[in-house]
This record gives structure tokens, C-alpha cells and sequence, in this order.
């Protein structure tokens, strides 16, 4: 564990964020940005293809929208990883973090499964949602909220 604590210490980032609560401001709030962007597109997204949103066809918001939350998750990812440098030990050790880290990989996980198997590219193309496929939905609606609530109490462990 130490040893990523030092890892995560040498980032480049870590010493100006250390340096500077304007910067340090400025990379939270590009973090909650980050949840945001992921957030307000996977939220919908899932409650489409789970039935309970009606509305465009997958084959229009579904692309738009994931797209939206890749990008979501690479600046939360980043900035994630900037906040921790500052303090990588203390922050490591906070049980709050872990258990955000497990979410994190939960829905980085089930993402992964559903736009690499079939459910996917046939419920955007037909427009038709199969049970694995709303399955995949809740739990990505339930990671993701999971991990949002998790990232909320590392600063109250």
C-alpha cells in the first residue's frame, strides 16, 4: 500500500494541487464535472433501456449518451487520481475510497460487458432490449450511484 501512496505522491499534479487551493479547487470541481457528465447520461440511458423512460430510439441516444459518459469517466478518473495524490496515504487508507475503488470497477466492469456483447449492438440497432441487457441496466444504475455515495463519504471517514 505504501508503495502506491508514493506512486500516487510523484504524480505531477500532486505538488501543485498541495501548493495551490485555487488548483486544487479547480480539479475538484472538474471532478464533480467528471460525475456529472456520467451521471446525467447514464442515468437516462438505463432507465431507457430498462422501460421505465420512453422517448428517442437507442439507436439515436444510446451512442450520444455513452460517449458523453466515456468522457465523464476519463475526467473523473483523472481528477480522481489528482485529489488522491494529495494526500495518497491517508486517502488510501480511508475505507470509503475501497469501497468506491470495488464500485468504480463493478461498473467499469459491467460497462465493458454490455458494449462488447450482442444485447448492445442489437437493442441499438432494433431497438429491442433484452432481460440480460436490463439486468445490466439496474446494475449499472446501482454501481454508479453506489460509487457516487461512496466518493461522498471519503470525506466523513
Amino acid at each position: 500500500m505504501q508503495a502506491l501512496a508514493d506512486l500516487l505522491a510523484a504524480l505531477p499534479f500532486g505538488g501543485p494541487m498541495r501548493g495551490s487551493a485555487t488548483f486544487y479547487a479547480l480539479v475538484n470541481a472538474a471532478h464533480i464535472l467528471g460525475i456529472a457528465l456520467i451521471l446525467g447520461a447514464i442515468i437516462p440511458l438505463d432507465l431507457r433501456l430498462i422501460g421505465v423512460l420512453n422517448g428517442p430510439s437507442l439507436n439515436v441516444i444510446g451512442p450520444f449518451l455513452s460517449h458523453v459518459a466515456a468522457v465523464g469517466v476519463a475526467l473523473a478518473v483523472l481528477t480522481g487520481l489528482a485529489l488522491i495524490s494529495v494526500r495518497p496515504a491517508e486517502y488510501l487508507a480511508n475505507p470509503a475510497l475501497r469501497w468506491k475503488a470495488l464500485l468504480l470497477a463493478l461498473a467499469l466492469v459491467n460497462v465493458a460487458a454490455v458494449h462488447l456483447g450482442p444485447g448492445w449492438r442489437r437493442a441499438v440497432r432494433r431497438d429491442q432490449v433484452s432481460g440480460g441487457l436490463r439486468l445490466a441496466a439496474v446494475v449499472s444504475i446501482c454501481a454508479w450511484l453506489g460509487t457516487l455515495v461512496a466518493g461522498r463519504m471519503i470525506g466523513f471517514l
